[in-house]
């Protein structure tokens, strides 16, 4: 595989789609009375769910290219302080910003001044190519997560 052959896949992963629900479509008409409960048997409400994808995404893709960036403690700084978003405005602006976010990194990938292969300087022996498998695996339990948690609320197909 050549390297824009390469890039174009890994894109394709930040927001795959083909295998399973995409995050737009599960995201998709959640009702607002819901996104903050958490359901019987699930440990976290679609709305923690949501942040925390935003926050560590934008965390694995700032370290990627940011020398100067501080992540969040861990684990507190990954996960809202509620199980509930403090107003629809504010669940809109955590969507906006993940699929900003996401994009963004797409546009990393693709740059071929990005070496996917070296080692991130301010790292501990990361590759911009393990990030974007770490970012897109991620999101990608987490999405399942949220499928479910939609479905024990009754609020998925």
């Amino acid at each position: 595989m050549d390297e824009k052959a390469l890039r174009e896949q890994l894109q394709r992963f930040l927001a795959w789609g083909e295998a399973h629900v995409d995050w737009p479509e599960a995201l998709k008409d959640f009702p607002a009375k819901l996104r903050g409960i958490r359901p019987k048997g699930a440990p976290h409400s679609a709305w923690e769910l949501l942040e925390h994808v935003r926050i560590a995404q934008l965390d694995i893709l700032e370290f990627s290219r940011n020398p100067r960036h501080v992540s969040p403690d861990w684990p507190r700084g990954y996960w809202p302080r509620s199980a509930a978003p403090p107003s629809s405005a504010a669940w809109a602006k955590s969507v906006k910003a993940f699929l900003r976010d996401r994009k963004s990194f797409q546009q990393f990938v693709a740059n071929p001044k990005t070496d996917l292969f070296a080692r991130i300087p301010h790292g501990s022996g990361q590759t911009v190519l393990r990030e974007i498998l770490l970012a897109a695996d991620h999101n990608s339990h987490h999405l399942g997560q949220f499928i479910l948690v939609r479905r024990l609320l009754g609020a998925w197909r």
